[in-house]
């Protein structure tokens, strides 16, 4: 500090020849400031001055913003190879930014990726990764293109006695409360002529009975949730349970199921994305909760 003070004052005190700015501050106090801040606060900050980008680049500022297994997370993006086998060591700034991309698995029916607020793990499970009763039957289930899936397929139910999706996946998410949902759309999706089609002829049979979510995990959490399905027209995430990981290290096993098997009525006209695994509290589409 004294020898900053000395270059801008005189021998008697007064003011140099140049006035303080932030590019004064020193890069390791610049950095202790941006630990407070987000991701993206950080990336704003860093176009500030040439101090600011460095402190910006500091690798103790994004191991604060990584999630704890993010080397483990890091080497299932790399597609099982370990980063440090690059020819090029990527800074942890390079590290969270490749994260936050999709990353595919199991031969792209699935995906990660980092929310890039707030660092917490996200992931996708396609509608070609969950086990649909019937999904071979052409006269009651079709797979339809889209691009309104990150996939570009979802799975489409003309009409059904038994309605049941069921999946399961293993996987070591980072400690954390975390919420399960299922992407859903009543009404086939298509477009003509550029402009959104949506047809509803088929739709049918959601509002008698609710249907029923269900979730388990492999240290015996468990949720139940039931739901009426009744905005065609629109994508809606229906809300199947929470659980909590407390190890990072140790892979978590997840069962779910999508359920409406009362064969006194048929129902149809819906179109399955994909299951969705956000951090408790991140919500990017409208959610329905248990209506019972």
């Amino acid at each position: 500090m004294g020898a900053g003070a000395s270059s801008i004052t005189g021998p008697d005190g007064e003011t140099g020849g140049h006035e303080t700015g932030l590019g004064d501050l020193p890069e390791s106090c610049v950095a202790a400031v941006l630990l407070h801040l987000d991701p993206p606060e950080i990336c704003r900050a860093a176009r500030l001055s040439r101090t600011f980008r460095g402190a910006a680049s500091a690798d103790f500022v994004w191991k604060a913003k990584l999630p704890e297994n993010y080397v483990h997370l890091m080497e299932l993006a790399c597609g099982g190879k370990s980063p440090s086998s690059r020819k090029r060591r990527l800074c942890l700034k390079e590290i969270y930014a490749r994260l936050c991309r999709p990353n595919p698995l199991d031969g792209g029916t699935k995906e990660f990726w980092l929310e890039k607020n707030r660092g917490g793990v996200c992931m996708s499970i396609s509608s070609k990764a969950l086990l649909i009763t019937g999904i071979d039957d052409r006269r009651y289930w079709n797979y339809i293109p889209t691009d309104e899936s990150r996939f570009h397929t979802v799975a489409y139910l003309q009409q059904t006695w038994w309605f049941e999706v069921d999946g399961e996946i293993d996987f070591c998410f980072p400690a954390g409360a975390y919420s399960l949902f299922f992407r859903l759309h009543l009404g086939r999706i298509s477009k003509r002529l550029g402009r959104r089609i949506c047809s509803f002829e088929h739709v049918h049979g959601w509002d008698i009975k609710p249907v029923q979510f269900q979730l388990s995990t492999s240290d015996g959490q468990n949720a139940t949730s039931h739901c009426y399905l009744d905005e065609p027209g629109r994508w809606i995430l229906c809300h199947a349970g929470d659980f909590i990981v407390e190890n990072s290290n140790v892979s978590t096993k997840l069962e779910f199921s999508m359920t409406q098997i009362d064969c006194t009525h048929t129902k149809g006209g819906i179109c399955v994305d994909s299951v969705l695994i956000y951090p408790k509290g991140f919500m990017q589409e409208k959610v329905f909760t248990s209506s019972l």
